[in-house]
């Protein structure tokens, strides 16, 4: 195994969510909400990182959306990521599963292929779970979803265990293939101080002055923007042209809990229970 791509993504903290949460056209209003490095992703990153330890590949990570993504890139290199790179253009915008997986393995395609995409379950401000299937089948990748174990790798395979609705299961596959991680596979390490150090002053390529573009690139400082040009993507694949998903409105929803009863551990508790389902269904 030698290289690694994670796929991370910045997303609105869906725990302050707001009554301007949305836009009229149905898509995310993201000024409006604090940003936050994709829980899972984060569990993604570790795995990648722990498989870098142990065989000594190269780990690059990718994320698409606005310029204020840089900061989970930078957060990325502080953990100890090799490479990052932010995809990132207007004509991006907007964009649901089926046309970000569509940028998603183009730019994976322009960077040389990996032998092994990891990426989160799902990310919190959608919680489709599509977007890694959906990458893995336009790179014709084998597919691992629900990692939350890994155990062991060699230079060809990688075995891991998967969470079953069931029960668990314990996959060997030769590479490449996507994993997608699950909160339960690791507990993602603390930034390194030197990397924090080092890195604190990278700037995506877009944002650096030409007079300091030497500098920023002697010091590996400088993020490298990939826009649709680049990476000779189809636009009418790609942002709201490329997207049939259309979100029409949504709700704020409060759940309210009933009146707290407590029947004793006694058979006039069971059946003052029993009568109370009981009227509960009838009323139905």
């Amino acid at each position: 195994m030698k290289k690694i791509i994670v796929l991370a993504k910045q997303v609105p903290d869906t725990s302050n969510i707001t009554g301007n949460a949305m836009k009229e056209d149905g898509t995310v209003n993201r000024a409006a909400l604090p940003a936050v490095f994709n829980p899972e992703d984060l569990n993604a990153l570790e795995l990648a990182l722990t498989l870098k330890d142990i065989t000594g590949c190269e780990v690059t990570v990718l994320s698409m959306g606005p310029p204020k993504a840089i900061e989970i890139l930078k957060h990325s290199l502080y953990l100890g990521a090799d490479k990052v790179y932010l995809i990132s253009d207007r004509k991006f915008s907007g964009a649901d599963t089926l046309a970000t997986s569509y940028v998603l393995s183009g730019a994976i395609q322009y960077l040389g292929g990996a032998d092994l995409v990891v990426a989160g379950r799902q990310a919190i401000d959608g919680d489709t779970g599509q977007v890694g299937a959906q990458v893995a089948e336009k790179l014709g990748f084998n597919i691992i979803s629900y990692v939350k174990k890994f155990i062991s790798t060699d230079n060809n395979e990688i075995t891991v265990e998967k969470d079953g609705d069931l029960q668990t299961e314990i996959i060997k596959t030769e590479l490449p293939v996507l994993l997608t991680v699950t909160d339960d596979a690791n507990f993602p390490r603390y930034p390194n101080t030197l990397n924090m150090l080092k890195y604190m002053n990278a700037e995506l390529d877009i944002n650096i002055e030409d007079e300091k573009r030497d500098y920023y690139k002697e010091r590996n400082l400088s993020i490298q923007t990939l826009n649709m040009d680049q990476l000779g993507l189809d636009p009418e694949r790609c942002g709201l042209k490329g997207s049939p998903t259309k979100v029409h409105n949504i709700k704020n929803i409060v759940l309210k809990g009933g009146d707290l009863k407590i029947f004793d551990n006694n058979p006039g508790g069971v059946m003052g229970l029993v009568k109370e389902i009981i009227k509960d269904y009838t009323e139905v």
